[in-house]
């Protein structure tokens, strides 16, 4: 595999891991062990380690190595704003322009969504998660609407993606509210999809608000 192959896997994969939170905040990022964990080199996992340090995914420790970068409760909120502005955006278009194969597509995220759920692969059930929203802006058709949304680095602000510490009932609303959201899409009701969307993130501020969030 080329040098520049090798930068883009780890890139990749490491912020996937990073927007999922399947590496939590404040973990520090050790060349030797990610390079072994993707098959990649050593420069790879530098390279790829040098670039989410530019987007703001990881930050530089006192001493020296690559950290994980953890976020404020003013952090939590501006994001969250930012989701919203932006997924309510894509919505709004989305609703004229969908296609029955777009809505295929989230269909099966849904239940690949609620499949992981099911069998406890709670990693895989946010990487469906991110995808759901990611697929979403997508569907609006605005390739630069969809490149600041990817740009922005949204994570999903799970603490740690275990049964224990995320509670069955919130992945099991989770589901409910992107199945409700997909439905207003399909019957092109802008005004309930926009306020189903509304809801899935008042929800979700709620639940970090009392705490379940990582915060610093």
């Amino acid at each position: 595999m080329k040098s520049e192959s090798m930068a883009l896997k780890a890139y990749t994969e490491l912020r996937r891991k990073i927007l999922t939170i399947q590496v939590s905040p404040d973990t520090r990022l050790k060349e030797d062990f990610w390079a072994k964990k993707l098959s990649v080199s050593r420069m790879a996992i530098r390279e790829a380690l040098t670039r989410l340090l530019g987007e703001g995914l990881v930050i530089l420790g006192p001493k020296g190595g690559y950290f994980v970068t953890s976020f404020t409760h003013e952090d939590i909120t501006q994001i969250r704003e930012l989701r919203e502005i932006l997924e309510l955006g894509a919505i709004s278009v989305a609703c004229e322009k969908i296609s029955k194969e777009q809505v295929a597509k989230l269909d099966k995220i849904c239940d690949a969504f609620s499949s992981m759920v099911e069998q406890g692969f709670f990693a895989g059930a946010n990487e469906a998660d991110l995808k759901f929203h990611e697929t979403l802006m997508e569907c609006s058709g605005n390739k630069k609407l969809l490149q600041t949304y990817l740009n922005s680095h949204i994570p999903l602000f799970h603490q740690q993606i275990t049964k224990n510490t995320h509670p069955d009932n919130d992945y099991g609303q989770t589901d409910k509210e992107h199945r409700a959201i997909l439905k207003a899409l399909k019957d092109k009701n802008i005004e309930l999809a926009k306020k189903n969307m509304k809801a899935h993130f008042a929800r979700g501020a709620t639940f970090f608000a009392s705490g379940a969030a990582f915060l610093k």
